[in-house]
């Protein structure tokens, strides 16, 4: 299910929460990385990108982020086999460009996630005014789906994609769910942002504000490991 504002940069400044007792339970990676966290919104700034450990949802397990680089990082996530989403940790580059303006708007992804869970790999990106959400999912696992209902397929960026229309109470939400499951590869962002204003009309030259990507993790008991092995955000 897509989700709401909880992963914008203000969710940084949330209280922590009951759960803050346990995100400590989980493990950074055996090699020493340049920064990691067990808190419930940790967060740093590396190499131009912004890193949220970003546990958020009711009825969480424990979470740690670790990062070598903006671009290169990871969690152990520990959360239970019970529905609704727990967190979405991820690496955000700020655009801060309207539609357009752009020339360019794209990014390279690796990952490595696991064959269990439930959870999607997704890119997240909000207009400056947070009234709409492009949710791109390059891959899923377990019994997640996007909020809304489906507008059909079609071929954009790179790859094929069904694309969902929806909101969530606080914003509309439009999901493209890749066709077949991807670990890497290169989205051009641009194109899609253009289909979604001129060809269907669903919003203005909105200014794109955050492009962030990560994993939306609804379960992944026992403790599992989610990978970010490159990851590469570019605009002109």
């Amino acid at each position: 299910m897509a989700s709401t504002l909880r992963k914008i940069t203000m969710a940084v400044l949330a209280p922590a929460m009951a759960i803050g007792a346990t995100v400590g339970l989980a493990s950074a990676p055996a090699s020493a990385a340049v920064w990691s966290s067990c808190d419930q919104y940790g967060n740093t700034s590396l190499n131009g990108y912004t890193l949220y450990n970003n546990i958020w949802g009711s009825g969480a397990g424990s979470q740690c982020i670790w990062a070598n680089s903006g671009t290169n990082w990871g969690v152990n996530a520990n959360h239970p086999n019970t529905g609704g989403i727990k967190s979405y940790p991820n690496s955000k580059k700020v655009v801060n460009k309207s539609i357009t303006s752009l020339g360019s708007l794209s990014s390279n992804y690796n990952v490595s996630v696991p064959s269990s869970g439930a959870y999607n790999t997704s890119y997240d990106i909000w207009d400056t005014n947070y009234k709409y959400e492009i949710m791109l999912w390059v891959n899923k696992t377990g019994a997640v789906g996007p909020l809304g209902s489906s507008q059909g397929n079609v071929t954009l960026g790179g790859h094929t994609w069904t694309v969902y229309k929806g909101t969530n109470g606080s914003n509309q939400v439009f999901s493209f769910v890749r066709t077949s499951n991807s670990t890497s590869g290169t989205v051009n962002v641009l194109p899609i942002l253009k289909w979604i204003k001129d060809t269907k009309g669903w919003f203005g030259n909105e200014t794109i504000g955050d492009v962030q990507f990560g994993f939306e993790i609804t379960s992944s008991s026992g403790g599992l490991n989610f990978t970010t092995n490159n990851l590469t955000v570019s605009s002109s």
